[in-house]
């Protein structure tokens, strides 16, 4: 089930569409694959968020093959890094591909293998924390991130409405990973969080200096 009726959905997709020729490239790319991407629309928040919070370092959690990460590694500044993380070396080998081509590898560091592990490996702390793992281990995902991120810092996370399926009476157990993440980080009173209903939901969590008051 799709959150917007499909001539909107399509409309959205065409509005989004960028002349980067590497991001071009790899959006089709994930089209031909059927490789799940987040696709213009959201690329371009990330985008204007990494330029907006002034963003000097980001770490993904599940990178794929690097679509996310080309759009914040644009959005960095010439010393800015994003971490790539993936699981599966013939993703990471893909990326690293497409960073080259686009003459951006200085600004990307890559870690195969299990992203909330890499993120423990990796000391230092981030501006944007990016979640797009398996949906499984989003609530380990929240323990991991929350306990790491600072004041100040943006967590950002895709598919948290879950093609609608998280309004459905019986979630299946991915779905329940999801509303289990939702719930943690709408409870936490260090986040002000909220969703951006855009292709399949944004969650957009800024880590603040005090409680929030409600």
């Amino acid at each position: 089930m799709s959150i917007f009726q499909d001539p909107v959905r399509q409309y959205l997709y065409r509005l989004g569409q960028v002349n980067h020729p590497v991001l071009r490239e790899m959006q089709a790319y994930g089209e031909k694959r059927k490789f799940p991407i987040v696709n213009c629309e959201v690329g371009r928040v990330l985008y204007q968020l990494t330029v907006l919070s002034k963003a000097k370092r980001v770490f993904e959690l599940g990178s794929g093959f690097g679509y996310s990460t080309m759009w914040f590694a644009l959005a960095l500044p010439p010393k800015g890094v994003v971490h790539h993380t993936d699981g599966d070396p013939e993703n990471t080998k893909l990326a690293h591909y497409f960073f080259e081509k686009a003459g951006l590898l200085s600004k990307v560091r890559f870690h195969t293998g299990d992203a909330i592990e890499s993120l423990v490996r990796t000391p230092g702390n981030f501006d944007i924390y990016y979640c797009d793992i398996d949906k499984d281990g989003y609530p380990d995902a929240y323990r991991a991130v929350s306990k790491r991120a600072k004041p100040d810092n943006i967590i950002l996370t895709d598919n948290l409405l879950w093609s609608g399926k998280v309004a459905q009476p019986k979630p299946d157990d991915l779905t329940r990973s999801i509303l289990e993440y939702n719930r943690l980080f709408w409870g936490d009173r260090r986040f002000a969080s909220s969703m951006l209903p855009i292709r399949d939901g944004v969650g957009f969590h800024l880590r603040l200096k005090n409680p929030r008051p409600f």
